[in-house]
């Protein structure tokens, strides 16, 4: 059983825009479930430049895969909105990124905070068992006993296996690997663990 996220080829950018200082920023974990039939593949994060561009944190693997997937589902608090990539390229260690539309800053900052959600049926198909990430975050965690833990928050990587970083009533950090996790039902919403509640 393995949580994966996207892999894929390296994109070429274009470099030369300068960061804006001052302006707001945003962590980059995701706040929400996404839009049932997608997955999350990313988040703005906040502005770069003065002509539209944005940071965009991305979950993919290699992170430049993501500009391959547009257009995309941008989600705020105040819905989904659909919008093509005009332009994007790697900046250092992160993404940067123009919307089609997008051409001042003013016009990009309506959507720092947004998660970017993009159609299963538009990536590769995994192996039975195996999910994307976004897939996971905010599953319900119970374990054999009943007992329910708490929610998936996030995960990340150790080299070793993936960790779920379940929040409950306190936090704790389970193995993503064969013994540990039981089940997966994305219907349900329900991750079943081999775990004793006092760890």
């Amino acid at each position: 059983m393995g949580a994966r996220r996207r892999s894929g080829p390296a994109t070429a950018g274009r470099r030369g825009a300068a960061t804006t200082p001052g302006m707001e920023e945003v962590e980059p974990r995701r706040e929400q479930r996404p839009t049932p039939g997608t997955v999350t593949l990313g988040r703005i994060t906040g502005l770069f430049g003065v002509r539209g561009w944005i940071k965009v944190h991305s979950y993919t693997r290699p992170p430049e895969t993501i500009l391959q997937y547009s257009p995309w589902g941008l989600r705020t608090s105040q819905g989904v909105r659909e919008l093509k990539l005009a332009e994007g390229q790697v900046h250092g260690r992160g993404i940067v990124a123009r919307l089609e539309g997008c051409t001042d800053r003013d016009q990009a900052a309506v959507f720092i905070g947004a998660d970017i959600e993009v159609a299963v049926s538009r990536l590769p198909k995994l192996k039975p068992g195996e999910y994307y990430w976004s897939q996971l975050e905010g599953l319900k965690v119970i374990n054999l006993a009943g007992q329910e833990l708490g929610v998936v928050g996030y995960l990340f990587e150790t080299g070793a296996n993936d960790v779920l970083v379940v929040t409950g009533e306190r936090e704790r950090l389970i193995p993503y690997t064969r013994t540990v996790v039981q089940d997966v039902d994305l219907d349900t919403g329900v991750l079943r663990v081999d775990w004793d509640e006092s760890f």
